[in-house]
């Protein structure tokens, strides 16, 4: 499906940039990436491609908010079918749709429930102290790469965002699925489990020994999301080999 490169401000002036493929259809699907992944990251090029493949055009970009890509697509008169989003873009996407009316279907692929979890394996000990002191933190790899800096605004942001509430207040309107790896490391699959307690109109999918980047699952993956999209039934639950 052809590409086009797309530039957006957003409210704070900073450019969101995206890749809009295609596919002669008016019907997009609004794909958001990872904690320290980017538009590029593998799962949304696989996902940009296997939507395509079945007639739907798709848009992947580098995100601080989503707010302003959807209403550019409403503007160019593209009907925003689903907004998918995987691990810190699932949560991004439980979020939007508690706050937004206009979200008809989101798919959650390894959102993350319980935010205040996992931040220490990620920052380190005594990471409040630090960034109170500091402001920010810098994430480096073995090799002293600076990965990505958290400020203290965007710490305090997730430690202070209710996911109970923003799950209970999801319109029965929306059609919501969960997708998650049942060997699933850096969230497990227990927070999938809560998604599916709290949302009304909800099915939860787990792929089984599938990790968090579904790296030998990428295909069972797109055909989940292929599912959701294209299926007219909400049903509870079902799981996959």
């Amino acid at each position: 499906a052809p590409e086009q490169r797309v530039v957006l401000a957003n409210k704070h002036g900073e450019n969101l940039v995206g890749m809009l493929h295609h596919a002669g259809s008016n019907k997009v699907v609004v794909l958001c990436h990872g904690f320290a992944a980017c538009k590029d990251d593998s799962i949304m090029i696989d996902l940009a491609a296997a939507l395509t493949k079945q007639g739907i055009s798709a848009f992947r970009f580098d995100f601080s908010g989503n707010g302003p890509v959807i209403s550019y697509l409403y503007q160019e008169k593209y009907d925003v079918t689903a907004i998918v989003g995987h691990s810190k873009g699932g949560s991004v996407v439980v979020l939007y749709a508690s706050i937004y009316g206009d979200a008809h279907m989101v798919v959650n692929l390894s959102g993350q429930f319980y935010l205040e979890k996992g931040i220490e394996e990620c920052l380190g000990k005594e990471f409040m102290d630090r960034i109170n002191k500091e402001g920010y933190i810098d994430v480096m790899n073995e090799s002293g790469k600076v990965l990505y800096r958290v400020t203290k605004e965007s710490l305090m942001e997730r430690l202070n965002t209710d996911m109970h509430a923003a799950s209970l207040s999801i319109s029965k309107e929306c059609r919501f699925f969960t997708v998650h790896g049942s060997a699933d490391k850096i969230i497990p699959v227990e927070d999938a489990y809560e998604f599916a307690r709290l949302v009304t109109n909800h099915k939860l999918h787990v792929i089984k020994r599938a990790n968090h980047g579904y790296t030998s699952h990428r295909k069972q993956l797109c055909d989940a999301v292929i599912n959701c999209i294209t299926s007219n039934e909400v049903q509870r639950n079902c799981n996959s080999p």
